[in-house]
């Protein structure tokens, strides 16, 4: 008997069919598998795309390049310029009284 479970959404190009959270669940093994081999897959809830499960080699990849480290960012040139500092409103400041 072939377990291969049902997806709702055809899936764009480039995009991967959803699998319902119901067969996700009751499939975790196979959806497991299936990410693993295929890529990315979508869960979903309702028709809504609810949660995507990806392969730990494309997780690391997709970290790296979100950010720059602390140590990237210390030894940037960007990072010692004085763009740090806001600029100073020009409002008039309130005079201090003295005591």
């Amino acid at each position: 008997m072939n377990t291969r479970p049902l997806r709702l959404e055809a899936g764009e190009l480039g995009r991967p069919a959803a699998w319902p959270v119901q067969e996700a669940k009751a499939r975790f093994s196979e959806l497991l598998e299936t990410c693993v081999r295929e890529g990315p897959q979508v869960v979903s809830r309702r028709g809504a795309e609810l949660a995507v499960l990806v392969p730990m080699q494309q997780w690391r990849r997709l970290q790296a390049s979100a950010q720059p480290s602390l140590k990237e960012l210390l030894l940037a040139q960007a990072a010692r310029s004085d763009a740090l500092v806001p600029p100073r409103g020009r409002a008039r400041r309130r005079q201090t009284l003295a005591l």
